[in-house]
């Protein structure tokens, strides 16, 4: 759990690292480029021109498919964070991990008080055009 001192001295304010997990899958998955944080990409599916995740709006909504595939550490108020990504083939890999990374910080500093020393992001997986398996999953 994090602790973070009130403001005003009123006592504490206890933030567990689930709720950070899915405040920073949350921000993740708000990047252009994204297809998925910690999703098996056999899960993702194309209807009509748009990506979603097969097994339905619960899934898409439960609080726990938001925090998969994202690691929170806290210590002292700071807090490190490590999110893994499934991505496009074709896609600028660099530039939509920095965009992970800006947007996992200041959603995790804006929402939680905590100040956050390091976003790591793993493209775990890279999603090709209409196969249904991920490029790092292909036996050739």
């Amino acid at each position: 759990m994090a602790e973070i001192k009130a403001a005003k001295g009123f006592g504490t304010i206890t933030i567990s690292e689930d709720v950070i997990a899915i405040i920073a899958g949350t921000a993740a998955m708000e990047i252009e480029g994204v297809l998925g944080t910690g999703h098996n990409l056999k899960d993702i599916k194309e209807v009509g021109g748009i990506k979603s995740i097969k097994g339905g709006i619960a899934e898409i909504l439960g609080y726990k498919s938001l925090s998969k595939g994202v690691k929170v550490e806290v210590f002292d108020g700071d807090a490190k964070i490590e999110v893994n990504i499934s991505t496009e083939f074709g896609a600028k890999i660099h530039e939509i991990a920095e965009n992970v990374q800006q947007n996992v910080k200041n959603a995790v500093e804006t929402m939680t008080g905590l100040n956050v020393l390091v976003v790591n992001v793993n493209v775990a997986s890279v999603h090709i055009g209409k196969e249904d398996e991920p490029a790092t999953d292909r036996r050739d």
